[in-house]
């Protein structure tokens, strides 16, 4: 009975985990609508094709680990094949997204034109060497799990630039970024250490990809191929 509670409350922390992420997300992008940023009408249908993948993706999230936790492995891996494809889609969107904001001038203003390219390639391509990672080690539970939840910390950079007075922060705007991602990160790092008494090496993993992360795009975007690649692509 005890090791089966365990598994219980394994599962409902990692739901619980996964629900906070949805809401956060959802929830930047919805405020910033609802308060006339954007017009959802006017966007592009490659847009509205991420958003919903996006969305599938924070479903799966949640809900396998209620699979998990009624034994129902078979319908879990189905579904996690269903996830592995919407990961797939996710990535190539997000590049192709950030691609043709430049073209067609729908970059944020306040971001250079090479720190956009390099910004939503590196996330797009980590998030989705994230999930590649995690199905990789599908039958490691512990970090499965873990990563899983790590590729969506990855990409909850476009939610917290919807969140943040990103125009007001200056050079302070990529260091509180990941310190919101990392905060995520010590959520689950304080759930390991009272579950496990340490930090699972899973978790330190994902901390230190959000910190490559986020200096890669700082380097990247400083480098003269991305100067130039983005200038071509924006037609300057």
């Amino acid at each position: 009975m005890a090791t089966a509670g365990g598994a219980a409350s394994a599962e409902r922390f990692w739901q619980r985990m996964a629900i906070g992420l949805a809401i956060f997300i959802v929830f930047g992008f919805l405020q910033f609508t609802a308060r006339g940023f954007v017009d959802p009408l006017r966007a592009p249908a490659w847009v509205h094709l991420h958003g919903l993948a996006m969305l599938g993706w924070l479903a799966l999230l949640i809900v396998q680990p209620s699979l998990v936790s009624r034994s129902n492995l078979a319908l879990h891996r189905r579904l996690g094949w269903v996830g592995a494809g919407l990961a797939l889609v996710i990535t190539v969107l997000g590049v192709f997204t950030g691609v043709m904001a430049l073209v067609l001038h729908r970059q944020p203003p306040f971001f250079t034109l090479p720190y956009f390219l390099a910004l939503t390639t590196i996330e797009s391509l980590v998030f989705g060497a994230m999930a590649a990672w995690a199905i990789r080690r599908r039958r490691a539970t512990a970090w499965h799990r873990r990563l899983m939840i790590g590729a969506t910390i990855v990409v909850l950079e476009p939610a917290l630039g919807r969140l943040l007075p990103i125009p007001l922060m200056g050079a302070w705007a990529e260091p509180v970024v990941a310190l919101c991602q990392l905060a995520a990160v010590a959520i689950v790092a304080v759930y390991d250490w009272r579950t496990r008494g340490a930090i699972h090496p899973a978790t330190w993993a994902i901390a230190a990809v959000v910190i490559a992360t986020r200096i890669a795009i700082s380097l990247l975007a400083m480098t003269p191929p991305v100067i130039a690649l983005a200038a071509r692509l924006a037609g300057d």
